[in-house]
């Protein structure tokens, strides 16, 4: 039986499992479960399934990558079902599996949203993070090997390309001449004239460079969608958390670029429960919500990360933790369905993907008409809500 790659967590991690299963093409009898710790549930979750994975097929290989088998690697190491851990920064090494391949930097997908991954690992120290424990510090693929990716992705038939890193803004901070993302960007677009759409994932708003700005505001191949690493709308929770912005930062930069291109999307991720948080603290997540007007929410319930500062603040009693993230997430659907409805009679410019569905220019997803071919650009003029989907 085939090699079967399993992955969890951010984009990066998604275009680092597409990575893992073309130097595993030719493999056989292999599991690799590509692992994410940012939480405690994210954790759980990857236990869980290596234990299924061990289940289903007990006489595969087992290996496990990714975050965990750092930050979690002596939990890990205790499991039964595992033959070995990966360490995260040797996941895209053929010597790490014992296979004959090449290693890249960015890889290839046969999907038609490609993932290319430009950045890896973190130079901060944020409160309540131990991303950096699992990835090490920042190293930025260099503009030559990223457009060389995009083209590749290009010509195995990508319609849309997403950059991904895990602070993607900090791009360029370790090359010569400490280039920023946004003449990244611009490289990219100049050199490959056939790419229509280039998303982004998760930006630090503070740190978009003024050439970057300028092509979030107005250049027509960078879709019009902006994924804030927000995490909290109160400032005293952004210092504690020891974030480099502030709740009017985030503010100021939406209303300059709506200013600019109104049909831009806000997505953010937001933290609930951090500790010491209070209710006032609450109210002001809840309430920077309808101000960015976020319709593209990650809500993530503060779960401790065994070593990290934020461990050894109050804590927030986990029940209440869990309410109040249930309240954010029903506020993001509160706006997204607000939005929603704002679209309909408009027409987009849909991206079909394989099960049906597809993603509009500032990443509304619409379910498509029968017959729609996965990878083809669809025109759309949507008449109705139904089930979070336009239609």
């Amino acid at each position: 039986m085939s090699a079967q790659v399993i992955s969890f967590g951010c984009r990066l991690n998604l275009a680092e499992a597409e990575g893992i299963r073309a130097l595993l093409a030719e493999a056989e009898d292999l599991i690799v479960v590509n692992s994410c710790a940012v939480t405690a549930e994210a954790s759980r979750q990857t236990r869980q399934a290596i234990r299924r994975a061990r289940r289903e097929r007990p006489d595969a290989r087992l290996l496990v990558t990714g975050c965990g088998a750092e930050i979690d690697r002596a939990a890990l190491s205790a499991m039964p079902e595992i033959d070995g851990l990966i360490a995260n920064g040797a996941k895209l090494d053929p010597r790490a599996y014992n296979v004959s391949a090449s290693t890249v930097c960015a890889p290839l997908s046969a999907h038609s949203r490609a993932f290319v991954a430009v950045q890896n690992g973190c130079d901060h120290s944020c409160t309540f993070c131990a991303i950096p424990q699992g990835r090490g510090p920042s190293r930025s693929c260099d503009i030559a090997a990223v457009v060389s990716a995009v083209a590749a992705q290009l010509d195995r038939g990508a319609r849309e390309v997403v950059l991904t890193g895990v602070d993607l803004t900090s791009w360029g901070d370790d090359l010569p001449g400490t280039p920023k993302l946004g003449a990244l960007v611009e490289a990219i677009l100049v050199a490959c004239p056939g790419l229509m759409r280039l998303r982004l994932s998760s930006l630090d708003g503070i740190e978009i460079d003024a050439a970057l700005f300028e092509l979030l505001a107005s250049e027509a191949r960078v879709m019009p969608h902006l994924h804030l690493s927000l995490q909290s709308g109160h400032d005293l929770t952004l210092k504690r958390m020891k974030r480099r912005h502030l709740r009017g930062d985030a503010v100021g930069l939406v209303e300059r670029l709506r200013a600019r291109r109104s049909d831009l999307s806000i997505g953010a991720d937001l933290i609930a429960g951090f500790p010491t948080e209070d209710a006032a603290m609450h109210a002001a997540n809840l309430s920077i919500i309808g101000e960015l007007g976020v319709v593209h929410g990650h809500i993530f319930p503060y779960s401790p990360r065994p070593g990290t500062p934020a461990a050894r603040m109050p804590q927030v009693a986990p029940r209440e933790v869990r309410a109040r993230a249930a309240e954010l997430r029903d506020e993001v659907a509160r706006v997204r369905g607000d939005w929603l409805r704002s679209l309909l009679g408009t027409q987009l410019s849909v991206l079909a993907e394989r099960d049906g569905t597809g993603h509009a220019q500032n990443f509304a997803r619409v379910q498509l008409p029968a017959g729609a071919k996965a990878g083809t650009i669809v025109p759309i003029t949507p008449r109705q809500v139904a089930a979070g989907l336009l239609a």
